[in-house]
């Protein structure tokens, strides 16, 4: 997947919906994907941000994007059904979600975690993602090529000190998301897939290793080929993986 090119209209024709889009991986994703023809519906609860990351789509040239404002600290499902009826009116169609919105935090032993931290944490982190599934499924369903792509975290599958509550959430979305490819395995054009970045020089790298190097880590822009075989057809038989970038040599 590192050296996958993608061919100048991979996503032609295709709606995408990418949350956490005003930054990180989510907004190069995003960039990238209206590049390659996609209509980006783009998430985010930081609508300045988003409407920059619109208006850059725009004069670079690619489809008009959608913007999906939602705080899913705090969406309520009713929200979730609403938001994605507006959008099924405007776009008529949905081929793949990329969740790239994460929340992590402040990090500190979980004896000084509060409830309030993990429901929070549980609300941005694995039922945003839950909920956001449940309300486009009937669109993915009518797609003739859908690919949803879960972006989790190395913690999810080695917990340490002082990532309790994160890690307990990424987990639990990659086993929400691993459950969604069991469902979904007698439809062939309906796939799930979970990748895991590994160290990446990003702003949420350096907020939470501030004393770390980045020097000879991967590259958000490194880590887009993965993504991007996975949303077009060539990725349709790689469904209910699990992957690793690191350990496909895209990260350290």
């Amino acid at each position: 997947m590192k050296d996958y090119q993608a061919p100048a209209n991979l996503l032609e024709g295709r709606v995408i919906l990418i949350t956490g889009a005003s930054g990180g991986i989510g907004g190069a994703l995003a960039k990238t994907c209206a590049k390659l023809g996609a209509t980006v519906v783009l998430h985010g609860k930081r609508v300045k941000a988003l409407e920059r990351l619109y208006d850059e789509i725009e004069a670079a040239g690619g489809p008009t994007p959608a913007i999906l404002p939602l705080d899913l600290a705090t969406a309520s499902e009713q929200e979730y059904n609403y938001a994605v009826s507006v959008l099924e009116r405007q776009l008529k169609r949905l081929d793949g979600i990329v969740h790239c919105a994460a929340h992590c935090g402040d990090l500190s032993p979980m004896s000084n975690e509060t409830i309030d931290v993990w429901q929070t944490m549980m609300r941005v982190n694995v039922i945003a993602p839950f909920a956001l599934t449940k309300a486009c499924l009937p669109l993915l369903m009518n797609s003739p090529d859908a690919s949803v792509i879960v972006t989790s975290e190395s913690h999810a599958s080695q917990p340490s000190a002082y990532w309790g509550a994160f890690a307990a959430s990424r987990a639990a979305l990659e086993h929400a998301a691993l459950g969604w490819a069991d469902e979904w395995s007698r439809h062939e054009h309906l796939r799930v897939n979970v990748l895991v970045p590994g160290p990446v020089q990003s702003p949420a790298r350096r907020r939470t290793h501030p004393a770390e190097s980045q020097i000879g880590m991967a590259t958000i822009d490194s880590l887009l080929p993965a993504y991007l075989y996975l949303l077009g057809a060539e990725g349709k038989g790689v469904r209910g993986q699990k992957i690793h970038l690191a350990q496909a040599g895209l990260a350290s």
